[in-house]
């Protein structure tokens, strides 16, 4: 079996989609930021998702000269409920995973 799949957008909206994760490990994010209509729907954001998750930062002092990719990606995802994501691309992922792996284990 095999699966596909590229996360290339998608890996901000990832972190969007979870924004308890994203205030745990910044903690001046506020967490009403996810009542915000440009970030309910993280798959869905106009302009970039890099682009608006570093602006989001950068407005609460994080990272004002440049967002190191992977140091975030590693401190978000430690904090990061899988369930709970509400990128649908993430659950896509996640999903897709999941059926992967049963698969592979029968």
């Amino acid at each position: 079996m095999l699966l596909n799949r590229l996360a290339i957008e998608e890996l901000e909206a990832w972190f969007l989609g979870d924004i308890p994760a994203v205030v745990a490990t910044y903690p001046r994010v506020p967490l009403s930021v996810g009542n915000k209509q440009a970030f309910r729907n993280p798959d869905k954001i106009s302009g970039g998702t890099w682009e608006a998750f570093w602006r989001l930062l950068k407005d609460h002092g994080y990272h004002k000269v440049g967002l190191p990719k992977t140091l975030a990606a590693a401190a978000i995802a430690e904090n990061m409920d899988v369930e709970k994501n509400e990128s649908r691309s993430f659950q896509v992922f996640r999903d897709g995973l999941r059926r992967f792996v049963e698969t592979e284990v029968m």
